[in-house]
């Protein structure tokens, strides 16, 4: 069953170069059944790697395990995956050893050895049935010395080819994705906390919310086509819902509660949030069209920061304990509804698009820095830094 260089050669004589998007990162040890979590996620797969060196073979490991692979022996594995990489270029050959079938042959060229890394493990990914996500990007904030004024930023998955969005030395925050090359946030650009849209691409920005009060905390529905924000024009931080530009606006929430941090369902029809109009900060669940709020159970204490999983199974949100903040999960689904799992020391989770990985944010030295973490096996792996404190992040999907 062993994957020759000769037939990597040979099946790679006859493929055309791809050219791609790109990131990477250092090593994680992925050499071991992901079951720490406790929680329902398809087994990883395991697979054995052989042919890449250096970075490639570094960021094709990494990307692989944030996408549910593992790393096995060779006659444990259920793919064989062996390449190589020269510079300018980097190829591979997936083989399914049961059924003996070559499931990926393809080489990458053009735009970096990162960009095409991550391409060949979305291929690899694609044909193993998961949800690729090695070429996503996220955005989050920058700020130079971990408090007030910062920049909002976009980077590969992994942290790499950050660039800064923003470049106006003012109070930012929130950044959330839209469809496209679309990015949201709020913004004391004037003064005040307003809500605007940015076009990735031209650089063009736009207010979507400029009321009296507070406009914070954007959410886009997974169509693209809705926003969830909490504005504070009625003289409280209420919940409202409006069309993509800001029209068609609809209040949801009323009262004297503080609410926060809305997030939508996949299917857009419902918005979690968190409010404390019990006088204990909780999650509650309501119509995006209005009416009764459902609280969402959950056994452990003041959560915020909820973000619902692409797949519909899980909230991950943060958890406010004496000393700092944890990630936990409930989940959303059938009988495990209200099962809560503590993950890992952190805040501003947020899933991936294949609802298996998360970033967020945790506390190193009095700063913040963005994580990634596996959420079956509970494995954290930092991704790239850039100078600065870096928090609140979004995970395009």
């Amino acid at each position: 069953m062993k994957l020759t260089r000769l037939f990597l050669t040979a099946v790679l004589c006859s493929v055309l170069p791809v050219t791609v998007l790109a990131a990477t990162d250092d090593a994680i040890r992925i050499d071991r059944e992901a079951t720490a979590s406790g929680l329902d996620f398809p087994p990883a797969i395991p697979i054995h790697i052989t042919g890449f060196s250096g970075e490639v073979d570094k960021t094709i490991k990494n990307d692989l395990f944030f996408m549910g692979f593992r790393l096995v022996s060779e006659k444990e594995a259920r793919y064989l995956l062996q390449g190589k990489n020269e510079p300018g270029r980097v190829e591979g050959v997936l083989y399914d050893p049961f059924t003996k079938q070559t499931k990926v042959a393809k080489a990458f060229t053009g735009s970096g050895t990162r960009s095409q890394t991550h391409a060949l493990a979305d291929a690899v990914a694609q044909a193993a049935e998961r949800i690729p996500i090695a070429q996503t990007k996220i955005a989050f904030l920058v700020q130079p010395s971990g408090v007030g004024p910062g920049e909002i930023y976009v980077a590969d998955y992994d942290g790499y080819s950050a660039q800064s969005v923003t470049q106006d030395g003012v109070i930012v925050a929130a950044p959330a994705w839209g469809k496209g090359s679309t990015l949201f946030y709020t913004s004391y650009k004037f003064g005040k906390p307003d809500i605007f849209s940015q076009n990735l691409s031209t650089g063009a920005r736009k207010a979507v919310a400029r009321f009296n009060g507070l406009n914070s905390s954007v959410a886009i529905s997974a169509d693209g086509r809705r926003l969830a924000m909490i504005l504070g024009k009625s003289g409280n931080p209420d919940l409202y819902v409006s069309d993509i530009d800001g029209g068609n606006l609809r209040q949801l929430t009323t009262g004297k509660a503080v609410n926060a941090s809305p997030c939508w369902s996949p299917d857009g029809r419902t918005i979690c949030f968190c409010s404390d109009r019990t006088g204990v900060t909780a999650l509650y669940t309501i119509s995006a069209e209005g009416g009764a709020l459902t609280r969402v159970p959950t056994t452990v204490g003041r959560p915020t920061e909820p973000d619902w999983s692409p797949d519909g199974k899980y909230i991950v949100f943060t958890s406010q304990r004496r000393g700092g903040f944890d990630i936990c999960v409930v989940s959303m689904d059938g009988s495990r509804r209200g099962q809560t799992t503590s993950l890992v020391e952190g805040e501003d989770p947020v899933w991936a698009p294949n609802s298996r990985a998360v970033v967020f944010a945790r506390n190193v030295n009095h700063r913040h820095v963005l994580s990634l973490l596996d959420v079956p096996s509970k494995q954290v792996k930092d991704v790239a830094r850039i100078s600065g404190s870096a928090s609140s992040p979004s995970w395009a999907r």
